[in-house]
């Protein structure tokens, strides 16, 4: 898989605060990056769904059509896996994990550091697919990036929405190692449950992905992380 580096990215700021939206695309844009912008969320929606963005920054609250609805309609109605990192003023956990039930791939409360957004804005583009590729294969397990699908030797696999985003995860790191606080920092942000969800959703992974089939794709590297290759010899 090719990986980004810190070079110009493409992003889509979609704010109704005229000011911070300023303040983000002056900053972005002395880095080097190209941005467009977008008032509510319709006018927003439809430059994502018609143009290629590296990332977008999304506001839950704006006028015509909330961010929760865009992010949504971006991944259902649009088929687009364009990063999408969510700006709020709110910050309990519930909030948060509506927003990546929504499709969100992270997470910022207002009011923040305008480099850590960068940050996060560089690291949302390394993990994610924009080489033109659509599908992922490691062994006889497929993705469909575009339209969301999973199969494994030809036979459809239904997962929720956590447990696809850490499939993709490990499928584009493999047959590499991705630890444990990379992937909750990529499902849950700075703001994972109490109990091991991880460990929930690594269960249900490896039922639908590994039961069914003659041999493991995911292994588990203990003190580390998970990874997932096309091999029957190594220790899951």
């Amino acid at each position: 898989m090719t990986i980004k580096g810190s070079h110009a990215l493409r992003i889509l700021i979609v704010e109704d605060s005229i000011d911070l939206a300023e303040n983000i695309g002056d900053y972005l844009e002395i880095q080097g990056h190209v941005t467009d912008f977008a008032m509510d969320g319709i006018s927003g929606l439809h430059l994502a769904l018609t143009h290629h963005y590296d990332a977008i920054i999304l506001d839950i609250m704006l006028p015509r059509m909330d961010g929760l609805t865009f992010c949504r309609k971006l991944r259902k109605e649009g088929e687009k896996t364009t990063p999408v990192l969510m700006l709020t003023a709110r910050d309990t956990l519930s909030d948060k994990l509506k927003g990546f039930d929504a499709g969100a791939d992270d997470y910022l409360v207002k009011p923040f550091e305008l480099e850590e957004l960068s940050a996060r804005l560089q690291a949302l583009a390394r993990r994610s697919d924009h080489t033109g590729i659509k599908t992922l294969i490691v062994g006889d397990l497929e993705i469909d990036l575009g339209k969301m699908l999973v199969q494994r030797a030809g036979h459809p696999i239904e997962l929720n929405r956590a447990c696809f985003k850490i499939l993709k995860i490990l499928m584009q790191a493999s047959p590499n190692v991705v630890s444990r606080n990379e992937i909750e920092h990529a499902l849950w942000s700075d703001m994972p449950p109490e109990s091991d969800a991880l460990r929930s959703h690594i269960y249900v992974l490896r039922r639908a992905i590994d039961k069914p089939f003659k041999h493991p794709l995911i292994q588990t590297v203990h003190g580390v992380g998970f990874k997932l290759a096309d091999s029957d010899d190594l220790s899951t």
